[in-house]
């Protein structure tokens, strides 16, 4: 039962994800226990000798560099496996010149101009993942501001205002003002007597009308104040056309009926606060760092087919993907960061509580599109810089890029971020497809993009061969029936990964794993 249970809430935010986006499905991750904030507290202190003890690592995402840098910085001896011939896993960068190949076979080759990319995997990092922002100034990584509300962005929607793209500032003050007379009206007529005091109830008429752009009467109406808030149909200008018109405010029954209050809560959400930052050149200059750090430990193309364990240690056996030879580590400890998609799959040797923990927890799809133009159109025709525009679409949404602003040639937007359903749509078809679709929904909101098109990368997370899946998709029967097994150490074995947390989907989630993973392991090491 418990089973059916998980698999109704798993396709209700697939759903949610395809009709709301991905902040909507995050939103609905909260509601559901899956989403939390940091509880950082600065550095991890790993007292106490390690004699001499080996570990080794699994994975070289931020969780196992992590671990890494934080256990031998402690005395142990440390070894890392890492599958890809790069480090960072789904904190990836994809650049001119890369090439990827996904599940299938299917190849994509980026031809993106220097200096451009796409974030395939995290694009954001919010101001309270504070172990992420500490290793960032430890290691060295440059953060520049995300900017995650944009007032000159746009909210689309098929079925009203003729499927014209609507500027977010002018609906989020369309959508105040409706909700500001509506409730001027309520306490006029008295409706909220038993709530308030009469003193109180004529604070609230003002503060309504300051909020809400309301006039003398209490209500919203196309002129100088709600223009001030939504935009000018002509702005004010100088000399004989100096005179500003007054624009129109949007019914909000449309507003309603078009869902744009999805959108517009977003930038309230706990994770989607100002202030956002990211990395100065992609994300992956995250891993980068740590690879300052620790890249000497590392051993690439290690393809992991089996970690069997005793009282003496672990053995991992492995494939080297260069050339195909099968070869072993051993060490006394282990920490793996596989993602529990692909080690589901893998030969593992703990026991069966552990065991059930990894083949519960299924993986959200998820799409990432990244799109090259010709030239910053968005910019230079619609003043956007930076943001999101919503839309129903399947694409999503739209994000345009925070940095290098003004700059001439080509750039590059993200052109479509789908969950659920919509990312299934978008992986049935091939590369070139998916991405020739994220044009045809994208021109619906911005029309340059025929004429400006130049080239783009689809990234589907289910179909990369390394996670199989975007992150791992707890519901809160799933978490009481498997979550502590999951962490906890299993003879010489402990996991850790976004997976192992109350924050998945984030790069502070991993990281807060692996220090609550290593610090258990250490103290059973150095324990008399």
């Amino acid at each position: 039962m418990a089973d059916e249970t998980a698999m109704r809430k798993r396709d209700l935010l697939a759903l949610i994800g395809a009709a709301g986006g991905g902040a909507a499905m995050y939103f609905a991750m909260t509601a559901l226990g899956q989403a939390a904030a940091s509880d950082y507290a600065g550095p991890i202190r790993l007292d106490g000798d390690p004699k001499g003890a080996s570990v080794l690592v699994l994975g070289a995402g931020v969780a196992g560099m992590v671990a890494a840098l934080e256990l031998r910085r402690a005395g142990y001896r440390v070894q890392v496996l890492e599958y890809n011939a790069r480090a960072g896993g789904r904190t990836w960068t994809i650049r001119g010149g890369d090439t990827y190949t996904e599940l299938g076979g299917a190849t994509q080759h980026c031809d993106f101009a220097d200096g451009l990319y796409l974030n395939p995997g995290p694009w954001r990092i919010p101001y309270h993942h504070r172990a992420l922002l500490d290793y960032c100034r430890r290691l060295g990584v440059t953060l520049e501001p995300f900017i995650q509300v944009n007032h000159n962005a746009y909210l689309h929607a098929r079925g009203v205002f003729g499927g014209k793209p609507q500027r977010l500032g002018a609906v989020q003050a369309d959508f105040n003002g409706g909700i500001a007379e509506l409730l001027a009206k309520a306490t006029d007529q008295h409706a909220l007597d038993a709530t308030l005091t009469a003193e109180d109830a004529g604070r609230l008429l003002d503060s309504l009308r300051g909020w809400g752009a309301l006039g003398a009467d209490y209500r919203y109406r196309p002129g100088r104040a709600a223009s001030q808030r939504r935009g000018w149909a002509r702005p004010p200008g100088g000399g004989l056309t100096a005179e500003p018109i007054a624009s129109q405010p949007l019914a909000l029954a449309d507003l309603l009926r078009a869902g744009f209050w999805r959108a517009l809560a977003t930038g309230m959400e706990y994770d989607y606060q100002t202030t956002l930052f990211q990395p100065v050149g992609g994300m992956d200059m995250v891993a980068r760092g740590f690879v300052r750090a620790v890249g000497d430990l590392i051993r690439y193309n290690a393809r992991v087919g089996a970690i069997h364990q005793d009282d003496r240690g672990v053995t991992v056996t492995y494939t080297d993907r260069t050339d195909g030879s099968t070869r072993q580590a051993h060490a006394d400890w282990c920490v793996c960061t596989i993602p529990l998609s692909v080690l589901n799959q893998i030969d593992i040797q703990v026991g069966g509580p552990m065991k059930a923990a990894i083949a519960a927890l299924p993986y959200a799809p998820g799409l990432k599109i990244g799109l090259q133009f010709r030239r910053r159109f968005w910019e230079e025709d619609e003043a956007i810089y930076g943001g999101i525009s919503y839309t129903d679409l399947p694409v999503t949404m739209i994000g345009y890029p925070n940095t290098g602003y003004f700059a001439d040639g080509p750039g590059v937007l993200l052109g479509a971020y789908a969950f659920g359903p919509y990312a299934y749509e978008f992986t049935a078809l091939d590369p070139a497809a998916r991405v020739a679709r994220a044009v045809a929904d994208g021109a619906q909101i911005h029309p340059q993009y025929h004429a400006e098109f130049l080239s783009g990368m689809a990234v589907g997370w289910h179909r990369v061969p390394w996670t199989m899946g975007c992150f791992g998709l707890w519901s809160r029967e799933s978490r009481a029936a498997h979550y502590r097994d999951l962490c906890a150490i299993d003879g010489r074995i402990v996991l850790a990964g976004e997976h192992a947390s109350y924050i998945p989907a984030w790069q502070e989630g991993a990281i807060l794993s692996s220090l609550d993973a290593i610090a258990r392991l250490h103290r059973r090491v150095v324990a008399p």
